[in-house]
């Protein structure tokens, strides 16, 4: 398992900076997480359909999509949302199975949100100014949170962070992902190509709050999938899981950077 994590990641790794890096004559980055957005939205319908709750699987995928690339055509996200839950309870009275056809509503929106709306913020952090490199700075302190709180975790870690979610998660595992973004931070104040509007204490901050949140989103879908009975999203990158296991803690981290730029800077 671990040899196929770190092939996965040798070539997973510079194709997604370089669909930040680059964002011409095609937005890459906004195309790259319309992609995994739609594959992990679909892993999160087939979980959902697994456990008996059928939801509205193509509608939701449609709804996804739109919520994500919106930033690139500046629609009102609200304006979506209110189309798209209208939109949905009408297709209910559609549909021949009538049984759970509100429980299979409310998870059909809960994946448009989650996974829709959520990630639409990476996109829209990228269009802002100084954008490809807040973006950078989302992704690598998510993948420091979680490559020193893994490695770590499996050497060192005793006590259990959260044994009715995630077993495998360890407080030492946790505390070390937060140093492990700390670090990675710092790049962002220090590194030409990359530095950002922060001071060293300001990165460090900010790396603190995003790794907090990081292992937050991974701990929600840990639930998510003990919820489904499932341990996997899916299997599309060997040795990490789907894509729904890959942008758990992104999406969280792109909210938080999204927000302090606008908040703060």
């Amino acid at each position: 398992m671990l040899t196929k994590r770190l092939i996965t990641s040798l070539w997973g790794l510079p194709l997604v900076v370089v669909a930040i890096w680059f964002d011409h004559p095609l937005p890459w980055f906004a195309i790259l997480v319309a992609i995994c957005g739609l594959v992990a939205a679909y892993e999160f319908y087939q979980m959902v359909a697994a456990a008996k709750v059928p939801p509205l699987t193509y509608f939701g995928l449609i709804a996804t999509l739109v919520f994500i690339l919106s930033p690139l055509f500046e629609i009102s996200r609200p304006l979506i949302l209110s189309l798209v839950v209208v939109l949905s309870l009408f297709l209910l009275l559609a549909r021949r199975q009538k049984e759970q056809a509100f429980a299979s509503w409310a998870w059909t929106i809960a994946g448009i949100l989650y996974l829709g709306w959520l990630l639409s913020y990476l996109v829209e952090l990228r269009g802002l100014e100084d954008g490809r490199n807040w973006v950078l700075f989302a992704l690598f302190v998510t993948f420091a949170t979680d490559t020193s709180a893994f490695f770590v975790g499996r050497a060192l870690g005793r006590h259990r962070l959260a044994p009715q979610i995630s077993p495998a998660k360890t407080w030492e595992g946790a505390i070390a992902g937060a140093f492990g973004a700390v670090i990675i931070s710092q790049l962002f104040v220090l590194a030409a190509p990359l530095v950002l509007p922060l001071t060293w204490w300001q990165a460090i901050l900010l790396g603190l709050v995003v790794s907090v949140f990081c292992q937050l989103g991974d701990l929600v879908e840990s639930l998510f999938k003990r919820n489904m009975e499932a341990k996997e999203a899916g299997r599309l990158f060997p040795g990490h899981g789907g894509s729904l296991d890959r942008l758990d803690s992104i999406i969280f981290a792109g909210i938080v950077v999204y927000y302090y730029v606008i908040w703060v800077i």
